[in-house]
This record gives C-alpha cells, sequence and structure tokens, in this order.
C-alpha cells in the first residue's frame, strides 16, 4: 500500500503565515464587520426609515470639472442658492459649482491653512475645517464676496488626537438640533459632535461642548472618513470612506443601515472612483460626489413605482 506524502514542514509554515496575513489583512479592512452586514442585510428587511443607499445608480459619472487643475476635497449643497460648494487645498479656494458640475465662482482663502472640509450652515454661512490645526472657521459670503481672510472670521480649534494631516476630513450639520458633525479621519477614525459653535448664545458664549460616540464609531466597518452628511428628513448620517470605497449610512442611534459601493461594477459605475473626497445631498435626496483630482458624480435613487 502507498503511503499518502505527508507536508512538509516548510510548506506547513508558510500556509500558517499566509493565513495569518490574510486575517491581519481582513482585520486592517474591517472585512469581516462588512462581510457580516452584507450577511445580516440579506435575511432582514431593510428599515422603511432607511434612505437605502444600495438603490442608488449613477447618472453623470466622473465628469471633469473643467477649468479646475487642484485636488478637490469635500461637498456640501446650498440649499439657499441650489448649488454645490467645494474647496482646495493646494492652492486654497472655496469653489462654487452647479449640480450638474460647472464652475459658477472661485473664491480664494487668506490664511486657512489646509482647508479640507466645508459645510452650509444657514443663508451666506458655512464652516471651513483647517485639517492640520484642527480649525473650524465660520465664514459669511456675499454674492461679491472674491476673497475671505481666516483672520477675520471667528473660529475655535478643538485640538484633540493632534496626528498631523490625519485630522478633520469632514462636516456635516443638523440645524434642528444644531450639532456640528466633524470626522477626524483616522488614528483614530472619529466622529465629534460640537454643539455651541458656529451658532454662539450670546448670552453663554463660553458654553461648547464637544461629545464623541466611541460605540458609534467602533461599529463603522470602514478604514477611514472622508466626507459626512445629516440627512434632516431622516436623522441619519451618511459617512464617505476612500480607503473602503463606500458609503455608510447610520441611524440616529449610530447603527449602520445601507451601504453604497463606489467599486466600478457596482451602483451602475463603470470605474471604481478613484478617490473620494466629498459627498453632498440636496432636498430631493440626490446625491454628489467629487473624487481627486477634479472628477464630479451625481447619483439617484430610481422613482418608486
Amino acid at each position: 500500500m502507498r503511503r499518502l506524502a505527508r507536508p512538509k514542514p516548510l510548506f506547513i509554515i508558510l500556509s500558517v503565515i499566509a493565513l495569518i496575513a490574510l486575517i491581519a489583512i481582513g482585520q486592517y479592512m474591517r472585512l469581516f464587520e462588512r462581510a457580516w452586514f452584507n450577511l445580516h442585510t440579506l435575511w432582514q428587511p431593510m428599515s422603511s426609515e432607511a434612505i437605502g443607499l444600495d438603490q442608488y445608480r449613477v447618472e453623470i459619472e466622473a465628469k471633469v470639472i473643467d477649468g479646475l487643475n487642484d485636488d478637490v476635497s469635500a461637498l456640501t449643497y446650498d440649499p439657499v442658492r441650489k448649488s454645490l460648494f467645494t474647496v482646495t487645498n493646494k492652492n486654497a479656494e472655496l469653489i462654487e459649482l452647479s449640480l450638474d458640475g460647472a464652475i459658477l465662482r472661485r473664491i480664494a482663502l487668506i490664511g486657512f491653512g489646509d482647508p479640507e472640509a466645508v459645510e452650509f450652515i444657514s443663508a451666506d454661512t458655512y464652516v471651513i475645517t483647517d485639517e492640520r490645526q484642527q480649525r473650524l472657521i465660520k465664514i459669511h459670503l456675499e454674492h461679491d464676496t472674491t476673497f475671505l481672510d481666516a483672520a477675520d472670521a471667528e473660529q475655535m480649534t478643538l485640538g484633540v488626537h493632534m496626528s498631523g494631516n490625519k485630522g478633520f476630513e469632514g462636516l456635516a450639520y443638523d440645524s434642528v438640533g444644531k450639532r456640528l458633525f466633524v470626522a477626524k479621519e483616522r488614528d483614530p477614525m472619529l466622529i465629534y459632535e460640537v454643539h455651541g459653535f458656529p451658532h454662539f448664545n450670546p448670552e453663554k458664549s463660553y458654553a461648547v461642548h464637544v461629545i464623541n460616540n466611541p460605540k458609534r464609531d467602533a461599529g463603522m466597518f470602514v478604514r477611514d472618513l472622508s466626507s459626512l452628511q445629516y440627512d434632516e428628513r431622516s436623522g441619519h448620517l451618511l459617512a464617505l470612506s476612500d480607503e473602503s470605497r463606500l458609503i455608510l449610512e447610520l441611524d440616529v442611534d449610530g447603527r449602520p443601515l445601507s451601504t453604497m459601493s463606489l467599486s466600478g461594477g457596482r451602483q451602475g459605475l463603470k470605474k471604481t472612483v478613484p478617490q473620494a473626497e466629498g459627498v453632498a445631498m440636496d432636498d430631493d435626496g440626490t446625491l454628489y460626489l467629487v473624487s481627486e483630482p477634479n472628477l464630479f458624480y451625481v447619483f439617484r435613487k430610481p422613482a418608486q413605482n
């Protein structure tokens, strides 16, 4: 009787090393949590309150923003002007875009350091972040504004978890709860809730509170945070991750509800979004996305019969 050859010790060692490496990669990329979420959604119906990101399909894909050579970062929708705003950080500018990705105007930013996010607060009022110095800068924008100087603006510095350029990457605002959500990219990846800025109570100007939710943040199965969007209708928060190529919907308790993939072949995309940096949603629920260096996307949910 022929004996079966025993595996050589070197082969066993290499197999174990390969298995450990795969597990480590899976943990690093949060693949196990993501796979469990996808499996869970197969047998549990989606909440009727969910935005349903998986239903969105791309309508404008990778449109080059003509006239813009610098990297765009962040995106916000202005419901008053019916337009979008983004920022660039190399040659710092605040840029207004039409809803189909055309440049409407450009405003030079002076003294803003490394601007990474912009968020609409109210008519003519926005907040811009300085990533490296972790500053939140409140600006006022008129129709004839051509430049903004940070020295003339109200601002505050959080100064938490300072770590080079892994600072504030995203902003979202809840106008009802008067909460400003601030996303720290990673190392560690966190979402802060800032109360008392940019709207100060004249009688309590010192009352600025910063809250974070470690349980919610730990449940986000993404590698980093690039941008945030708060949906006033549902009270849900959208978190964009460039490294995970994903937009994640979180309910009011921070639980993941739905996801939207930014990989080629998903959501109707022909190619993977190269480096997603900003997401915004308009009053009709249309999603807008910008990717470095200067690409523009629009996603819509098909009409329900």
